[in-house]
């Protein structure tokens, strides 16, 4: 098979040949037709995260192996079965779920794969992922139909969709009227809006430094929008919420937006860290204990929330994320740009 390789971190993906796998037990092969370029690929690309003064994790203390396909929103048609797959045959059209565990351990035989304590797995990142022309899911549970959707915006589902699905799960319930913050007006945050709305929410106040992607923001029916710089941030984020905050879905997860995004929690309020932007938050601790702050991690998410998101979508209630294609010689491009920050939206790969 052919892929995209990260070959040195920071230098432009080489294409280059590697054995097409051989599905055995529960595995299933499929031919890659889209897949996702994701905010996060940089990371592995550049070859770590930024800890604050904890340093930085390089892929190598992640257990990263080079060369790597990355890509990890994938959309494919079924090619081969392993000799115990059934529910799915040659031919069938599905996302691959691609944050997999060990497989064996408690959470993953429960469905919480991503939450695996053992060993991660994930495509893309731990295996050879979907910039490529095949990829092996490891059973059919992990592959999810889409009947009635457009597989591009399907692929997107696997990380965007359930990654902030799952972090909006984490605060719910809560009254429409209510404000949720979402940080970030990128590809994640734009599709936290919709899921948003998807779920009945009202009251939707969205923070980006780019005014171009607050004004898509707006667009997709954010309520609300502040632009982040100085001192008054959280001042002028308070007041566009109309007061101190309940929750705070941080996409971005640098310091500075932890810092602000904090600092505009109401008593009892939580905020969900996403974003691998990289640094760290100093907690004032006496704060955390008489305000019952929530501080929360949000990994990705499991294969029944990308079920959730799916059947969402195909009920008419989940808007498609703006999507646009290149083929996946395109893939150096379009990381550049991404970089850049000059995606709005999502860009998919495919295979022409």
């Amino acid at each position: 098979m052919r892929g995209w390789a990260v070959v040195k971190c920071g230098e432009p993906l080489e294409d280059m040949e590697f054995p097409t796998p051989e599905p055995t037990g529960e595995e299933v092969l499929l031919e890659v037709t889209h897949s996702g370029v994701c905010h996060s690929d940089l990371h592995i690309w550049e070859g770590g995260y930024d800890l604050g003064s904890r340093g930085r994790l390089s892929l190598t203390d992640r257990g990263v192996v080079l060369p790597l396909i990355m890509g990890h929103e994938i959309v494919g048609r079924v090619v081969k079965l392993g000799p115990e797959a059934k529910g799915v045959k040659v031919g069938d059209t599905r996302i691959v779920f691609p944050w997999l565990g060990c497989g064996k351990c408690e959470r993953c035989q429960a469905g919480e794969d991503n939450m695996c304590q053992v060993a991660a797995r994930s495509l893309g990142v731990y295996q050879n992922g979907g910039y490529a022309s095949h990829v092996v899911a490891r059973s059919p549970r992990h592959l999810v139909a889409f009947d009635g959707l457009d597989p591009s915006v399907a692929a997107t589902y696997a990380c965007s969709g359930i990654t902030v699905y799952s972090a909006i799960r984490k605060v719910m319930p809560m009254p429409a009227e209510k404000a949720i913050v979402v940080v970030g007006a990128g590809g994640l945050g734009l599709n936290a809006v919709e899921v948003l709305k998807a779920l009945g929410h009202k009251n939707i106040v969205v923070v980006d430094i780019s005014e171009e992607k607050l004004e898509g923001a707006r667009k997709a029916g954010a309520t609300a929008t502040v632009q982040a710089g100085g001192d008054d941030t959280t001042k002028r984020l308070v007041e566009a919420a109309g007061g101190p905050v309940d929750a705070v879905i941080d996409l971005v997860n640098g310091t500075a937006t932890a810092r602000f995004a904090f600092d505009a929690l109401a008593k009892g309020g939580k905020l969900i860290q996403v974003g691998l932007f990289g640094g760290e938050l100093n907690l004032p601790l006496p704060l955390m204990a008489t305000r019952a702050l929530t501080v929360r991690g949000s990994y990705v998410g499991n294969p029944q929330e990308l079920r959730e998101v799916v059947e969402l979508a195909q009920q008419g209630k989940l808007s498609p994320l703006p999507v646009s294609t290149e083929p996946r010689s395109a893939v150096n491009s379009v990381l550049n740009r991404l970089k850049d920050g000059k995606v709005h939206g999502r860009v998919v790969l495919t295979a022409a």
